[in-house]
């Protein structure tokens, strides 16, 4: 009898660690923020309510206990001076949870004197947590994850178009070949997969960073921002997930949990709108065409399985 319990018991303990796991990991994604201490609102951004917005998103991002880090995906701020990026860090330093970030097209200054460098310097000089001097970079955020942050911002001309650098993606190749056991999660401010098409805004060598990444075969999630619009793609075990901005109505950011059972890897993506709903309504009735930047219910909340190989 006790044998008999002890294998039912054991049972049970497994069938548990299939559906639950110490090793879970939850973050937030936050894009386009768009920060201006004097923006005025248009058609596209609510740059005049940037401040407001950003203020909000922080107060819930506070309010989540189980988060293991922040990431924003770019454009951070509305134009590159440094009176605009620190105005955006006295909110941003406020996130009690770790936060990091990827270059957006707005965030530096062609021949100007925001360089990408000067911006690493003084978000590190904030940031405990940032301690990175290139920007792109990597780290662990815990056993078994692997986070990869791109730069795909292009530095010697005024463009809203995206590139990779042969030398990133080599270094990307390296990062991905030595995390074939760890659920791999990418974030870049420009997407691979556009969530509608756009030649003045796409990532102009997408095919050739997709094929790096999918000649892997572990999960790995794709995070992007910059099209201010959301999409959910999944092709084989890469999921490529477009994501709102903050500034453009829906006026929202991801809250992601990612599931790490025995035989397959879950993403759970959850979209939270603002609070401010007045900021809300107007933006909606600013810009053209909502459902292009709301997509589907399956593209704002939705539950995406990876199987493990």
């Amino acid at each position: 009898m006790n044998g008999v319990v002890t294998l039912g018991l054991a049972g049970i303990m497994v069938y548990g660690l299939q559906c639950y796991s110490a090793s879970d990991l939850k973050f937030v994604q936050l894009s386009d923020v768009h920060f201006s201490d004097a923006g005025e609102n248009t058609t596209f951004k609510m740059t005049g309510e940037s401040p407001k917005l950003l203020e909000d998103a922080v107060n819930q991002i506070n309010n989540m206990t189980d988060l293991n880090f922040v990431m924003l995906t770019g454009d951070q701020v509305n134009v590159p001076y440094e009176k605009q990026l620190k105005g955006f860090l006295s909110y941003a330093d406020k996130i009690k949870t770790p936060w990091y970030f990827a270059f957006g097209n707005h965030d530096r200054c062609v021949g100007g004197y925001l360089t990408k460098e000067l911006y690493l310097d003084i978000v590190g000089a904030h940031n405990e947590n940032f301690k990175f001097d290139k920007p792109y970079y990597s780290f662990v955020p815990r056993k078994g994850y692997k986070v990869i942050v791109l730069d795909t911002i292009i530095e010697d001309r005024v463009t809203s178009n995206g590139e990779i650098s042969k030398t990133q993606l080599e270094w990307l190749d390296s990062e991905l070949n030595q995390s074939q056991k760890d659920i791999v999660l990418i974030f870049m401010h420009v997407p691979i997969v556009e969530p509608f098409p756009s030649n003045g805004h796409k990532l102009l060598n997408a095919g050739a960073v997709q094929g790096v990444i999918e000649k892997y075969k572990n999960p790995i999630g794709v995070f992007s921002g910059h099209y201010h619009a959301m999409k959910i793609r999944q092709n084989g075990n890469v999921l490529y997930v477009s994501s709102p901005a903050l500034v453009s109505y829906p006026n929202a950011f991801r809250v992601v949990t990612v599931r790490n059972q025995r035989k397959k890897v879950v993403f759970d993506i959850q979209t939270r709108e603002t609070n401010e709903k007045n900021v809300q309504r107007l933006a909606k009735l600013l810009v053209f065409g909502s459902t292009v930047y709301t997509g589907e219910e399956k593209d704002r909340n939705g539950v995406y399985e990876i199987k493990k190989n």
